[in-house]
């Protein structure tokens, strides 16, 4: 029953090719049994579903009777079994607030270097008092 044969009745929904792609991928991979594509497949297939109705539940997706790109971003950020995801699923920012803060971090920096340059300076003042006297 686990052999897929392309059938009406297919038992994952997800391609197995590309799945299959995305496993090889990995250098440490050399053979993909069958059995094992299967159920990676599946439980991916799981996982996404789990996902979904915990972000739908949680969310804002019973009031609008849907769910969002927001409602999944917040459970990975919020939820503590899906915070790994934190970084694919961010939660969404306008262009103008992203570079808003890529500036303000620019000068940040800029303060942050030039304090680090003033504390060089400081110590070469003091390493050449040192030899001096």
């Amino acid at each position: 029953a686990a052999r897929l044969s392309g059938g009406e009745n297919r038992l994952v929904s997800l391609p197995l090719s590309r799945i299959r792609v995305i496993m090889k991928s990995s250098p440490e991979v050399s053979s993909i049994n069958q059995d094992a594509l299967f159920l990676t497949a599946k439980a991916t297939e799981l996982f996404v579903q789990y996902l979904a109705a915990y972000s739908y539940k949680h969310g804002r997706g019973k009031e609008k009777n849907a769910l969002t790109y927001s409602d999944l971003s917040h459970t990975a950020e919020e939820c503590e079994t899906f915070q790994f995801l934190a970084d694919i699923l961010p939660k969404k920012i306008l262009a103008s607030k992203y570079l808003k803060m890529l500036e303000k971090e620019k000068r940040d920096g800029e303060v942050g270097e030039e304090d680090e340059e003033d504390e060089e300076e400081d110590d070469k003042d003091a390493a050449v008092n040192a030899v001096g006297s």
